[in-house]
C-alpha cells in the first residue's frame, strides 16, 4: 500500500509537471506572436545561454543535478522554438495518439520501453589532433572531461562536446584493437550510444532475440543478419554497457549504456571495450 501511494503522488506530480510545460508553451506562443509582429528574430543565443545557465544554478540550489536539468532545459527550449517556427505554418498539426506508434513486436516494445535518448556518438579517427581541431575550430565543439580509471588521461581519445551533444574520438594510440579496426575498416562513425533504463534487461531482450557474440563474431556475423551482443561491462563509476557487434551492411556498432552510478562524463574504458575482437 505505501508504493501504490508513492506512485500515486509520482502520478500527480507528473501531472502537475505536464501542466506546467503547457503553461510554459502557452506563453511561448504569445512570445512567437509578439516576435512576428515586431519582426524580431525567433533564436536568441545570448537568451538561450542566460536561461541553460540560470537553470543549471536553480538546479544546483534545489540538489538536482545539473547536467540532468540542461538536458531537459534544451529538450525544452527546441520545443519552443519549433513551435514560433511552425506557427507561421499553414497547415495544421497531425494527429497523435497516447500510444507508441510502430512497434510491431516483443523486441521493439522492450527496446521502445527502456531506450531514452542518443547518449554518445563514437568516431574512429587516424589523426586525433587534427580531429579535435576540425571540431573544436570549424564545428564549435569543445574539449569535454570524461572518466577514466586512472588519473592520467587515457591516450588517444578524446572526448568532445557542443551543447548537450556528446562525441567520442578514437585513434590508434588508444590502444591496438582501435588501430586494427581503423586499419581494416578505415575513419568514420564507429557506435552509437544509446542510454537504457536497465542494461541488463535490455541486453536480455536482444540475446533472447538475436543470441550473444561468440568469437570472432566481429569477422563473422550472424547469417541472420540480427546483431548479437557482447558481455556486459561494468565500471567503478557506475557506468553499465554492452555493445552489438559491428554491422557488415551499415558499418556500425550500438552500445546500450545504464548510468547507475553518480551522473558522469563518459568513461572512456567501457569505449574500448567496445573494439575489442
Amino acid at each position: 500500500m505505501e508504493l501504490l501511494a508513492l506512485r500515486d503522488r509520482i502520478d500527480e506530480l507528473d501531472h502537475q509537471l505536464l501542466d506546467i510545460l503547457a503553461q510554459r508553451l502557452a506563453v511561448c506562443h504569445e512570445v512567437a506572436r509578439i516576435k512576428e509582429t515586431r519582426d524580431l528574430p525567433i533564436i536568441q543565443p545570448q537568451r538561450v545561454r542566460d536561461v541553460v545557465t540560470s537553470r543549471r544554478q536553480s538546479a544546483i540550489d534545489l540538489g538536482v543535478d545539473p547536467d540532468f536539468a540542461e538536458q531537459i532545459v534544451r529538450v525544452v527550449l527546441a520545443e519552443t522554438h519549433r513551435i514560433e517556427v511552425a506557427g507561421r505554418r499553414p497547415d495544421a498539426a497531425p494527429f497523435k495518439s497516447a500510444s507508441p506508434q510502430g512497434a510491431q513486436s516483443l523486441l521493439d516494445t522492450a527496446i521502445d520501453t527502456v531506450a531514452t535518448r542518443i547518449d554518445h556518438v563514437v568516431v574512429a579517427v587516424e589523426d586525433l589532433g587534427a580531429a579535435v581541431e576540425v571540431f573544436t575550430t570549424k564545428f564549435g565543439f569543445h574539449l569535454a572531461p570524461s572518466m577514466i580509471d586512472e588519473n592520467s588521461p587515457q591516450p588517444g581519445i578524446a572526448v568532445i562536446a557542443a551543447g548537450g551533444v556528446t562525441l567520442v574520438l578514437v585513434s590508434p594510440q588508444a590502444g591496438p584493437d582501435v588501430a586494427s579496426h581503423i586499419a581494416t575498416h578505415g575513419s568514420g562513425i564507429h557506435h552509437v550510444a544509446i542510454e537504457v533504463l536497465n542494461a541488463d534487461f535490455a541486453r536480455s531482450i536482444l540475446v533472447d532475440a538475436n543470441g550473444p557474440a561468440g568469437p570472432n563474431s566481429h569477422l563473422n556475423p550472424d547469417t541472420s543478419e540480427r546483431p548479437a551482443v557482447t558481455e556486459l561491462v561494468i565500471d567503478n563509476h557506475g557506468h553499465e554497457q554492452f555493445f552489438t557487434v559491428r554491422d557488415t551492411h551499415s558499418g556500425v556498432q550500438l552500445g546500450f549504456i545504464a548510468r547507475t552510478g553518480h551522473r558522469l562524463g563518459v568513461a572512456t574504458t567501457n569505449i574500448l571495450e567496445a573494439f575489442r575482437p
